[in-house]
């Protein structure tokens, strides 16, 4: 008895039933059927096209920061003369 109930459980359906199941899917989801497709298709679509362009991202930013810690970032040298600051004009009336 148990053999049946476990059988009757873990039976997957055969040719012709799936062939029955597909058909009453399309009954039920036709009309919808082509449009949940077509939608699918283009979230798939966007979904790879932003995923190449985080990776291109990243791999610019990597090539970026690699080119800028070669170089230093300008200083200025308080003891210049272009450092003097100016004195502020005179202001008499």
């Amino acid at each position: 008895m148990t053999a049946h109930v476990i059988a009757f459980f873990f039976n997957l359906p055969g040719g012709p039933k799936w062939i029955i199941i597909g058909v009453v899917g399309l009954l039920i989801f036709g009309k919808k059927l082509p449009e949940v497709a077509r939608s699918l298709g283009k979230n798939v679509v966007e979904f790879k096209k932003r995923l190449k362009a985080v990776e291109e991202e990243i791999n610019n930013s990597g090539s970026e920061s690699d080119k800028s810690s070669n170089q230093l970032p300008p200083t200025s040298n308080p003891y210049s003369s272009e450092a003097v600051a100016e004195p502020p004009p005179n202001e008499s009336h």
